[in-house]
């Protein structure tokens, strides 16, 4: 009899460790093998949670089939600790232990919200944008126009936010730790519209005790975070921009009639304000280099109007007579040579224009109807260019 219970016992045993095998292959299978989610999300981890909260949201999101599976599957891997906090594109058909990977590596987020303040010539603004998880593309939820006669940002500005799952106010999205803040510079921006532009944007903070001298920031994208420092934004331009002017200076064209990477930087504002179409800059550069070499007045327009609103917006109007007659220190039509100062910061593309012009015997240019100009290596070609674009002009004033 005793054999008989010993023989019932092991055979019960080893249905038990086979029931707990197929358990445990199972829960490998269902850890480890292709996930249920059908179309890629933005998973939203915030700070503080916990790998418990995590994976009930997954589970009812439709991500994974068991928040217990993934549980253990992550204390098991010693990763129930290691979460980060941010948004994560989790793949369509991504396994647990993929999940896993993404929200315990390195905390970078890869969707969730961006919002980028942009310093633009004629505006500046906020564009708030978010990632489709799905289709890779970036939404755009608000664009809100910023400036000293404009109303501050609304932080209860309401907008249909993916993450979210539905409508959410703009002050929220911008609480969220996933969320990324940036401040992009336009060429050719002047130094007084960035500060102003800083100073509206509320989502910065810290004091400006006065205005970077003119040209010395470099237009380009600048990562920041809530609450980031002004100040210390515009030291980070101004580092970047004496970096590039140093680096280009040293491979400069050789007989150019520039004495210092400051002349340099003065012609190449001049060169940014002149033409917006990048093929362009080393030709135009090379008429105000020819006129510099034959002692011509440079005789042009951005000059004068930086002289008139010394930076600080927009002329928005045409340049009268007078003024192009007017005695500034800006108005090259007046003065030889260059301006005492940049009258713009501009971008590496006009710098390095400057420093490496095209070769050629052009000594005017005017607009050409097609946002591109005209060249011209004599006065009479030239008087036939500016019939022309007064031709074009004309014609767009009837239409």
């Amino acid at each position: 009899m005793a054999r008989a219970i010993a023989s019932n016992a092991l055979t019960i045993g080893i249905v038990i460790l086979l029931a707990v095998a197929g358990i445990l292959a199972w829960g490998r299978s269902e850890y480890a093998g292709q996930g249920p989610l059908e179309e890629a999300i933005c998973l939203l981890v915030p700070s503080g949670a916990s790998m418990t909260s995590v994976s009930k949201d997954l589970e009812a999101r439709g991500a994974i089939s068991s928040s217990a599976i993934f549980r253990i599957g992550a204390d098991y891997e010693d990763k129930s600790e290691q979460l980060k906090a941010g948004s994560f594109v989790v793949p369509a058909g991504a396994s647990m232990e993929n999940i896993i990977e993404v929200v315990t590596a390195s905390g970078r987020s890869t969707c969730g919200t961006d919002i980028n303040l942009q310093i633009g010539v004629n505006v500046a603004r906020v564009i708030v944008r978010e990632l489709d998880p799905a289709t890779q593309e970036q939404l755009e939820l608000a664009r809100v126009d910023l400036g000293a006669e404009l109303p501050p940002l609304d932080m209860n500005l309401a907008v249909e936010s993916t993450i979210a799952g539905g409508t959410v106010s703009l002050g929220s999205l911008m609480e969220r730790p996933s969320t990324s803040y940036r401040v992009t510079l336009a060429e050719g921006v002047t130094s007084w519209q960035v500060v102003e532009s800083l100073k509206a944007a509320e989502f910065l903070s810290g004091e400006i005790s006065e205005i970077p001298a003119e040209g010395y920031l470099a237009p380009d994208s600048y990562e920041t975070t809530r609450g980031g420092n002004r100040a210390a934004i515009l030291e980070r331009m101004e580092a970047k921009q004496e970096t590039i002017l140093a680096e280009l200076w040293q491979t400069r064209q050789a007989g150019l009639p520039l004495e210092s990477p400051e002349e340099a930087l003065t012609l190449a504002s001049i060169v940014e304000k002149e033409t917006g179409v990048a093929a362009e800059r080393p030709l135009v550069a090379s008429v105000f280099v020819n006129r510099l070499n034959q002692g011509m007045r440079l005789q042009t327009d951005p000059t004068v109007i930086y002289g008139i609103t010394e930076g600080k917006g927009v002329l928005g109007r045409g340049l009268r007579q007078s003024e192009l007659r007017g005695a500034t220190p800006y108005n090259t039509y007046v003065i030889q040579g260059l301006p005492p100062t940049p009258i713009a910061n501009p971008g590496r593309q006009a710098i390095a224009a400057t420093l490496n012009p095209d070769t050629s015997d052009y000594l005017f240019f005017v607009a050409d109807g097609t946002g591109g100009h005209a060249f011209a290596a004599t006065l009479r070609e030239h008087n036939v260019n500016v019939a022309r674009w007064r031709e074009i002009e004309a014609g767009q004033a009837n239409q």
